[in-house]
């Protein structure tokens, strides 16, 4: 998967802050959805890693860095979508590229470093879970 994953979100009123406006943690929530669903597309459901599905220990994923650019708002009731891509795989971590966009336009940019995690330390990422990774990066 050289694309993007695509997910398709509605604005809803608990999104948006008084001025009508998505509160700007809310595009955050959005990119984390976006992040679960590009991980259920590779095969790799979150439930089974914590119950140690990956080559027997428990491992999960945590964001350890994120730049986030802010461009234009989004309001209610639109329908914006959170593109997801992999741009780089290292030891323990995964470099990811997110954008929320409505009509093609980037509302919000994202660089995104996700480590994986086990037993609350950095972990290498398990063969098969960098292969999946790989795949998606087109490598």
């Amino acid at each position: 998967m050289t694309a993007a994953h695509t997910l398709p979100v509605r604005v809803y009123w608990e999104d948006t802050d008084a001025s009508g406006l998505v509160y700007h943690t809310s595009y955050i929530r959005f990119m984390e959805r976006g992040r679960t669903e590009l991980l259920r597309t590779l095969g790799l459901d979150q439930r089974p890693l914590l119950e140690g599905a990956a080559g027997g220990a428990p491992i999960f994923f945590v964001v350890r860095a994120m730049t986030l650019d802010f461009r234009k708002p989004a309001v209610m009731d639109d329908l914006v979508d959170v593109e997801t891509r992999v741009v780089g795989i290292g030891g323990a971590s995964i470099d990811l590229d997110q954008r929320v966009t409505r009509g093609g336009e980037t509302l919000v940019g994202a660089s995104v470093k996700v480590v994986c995690v086990e037993e609350g330390r950095a972990r290498r990422l398990p063969p098969d879970v960098r292969e999946k990774f790989a795949h998606a990066l087109g490598a």
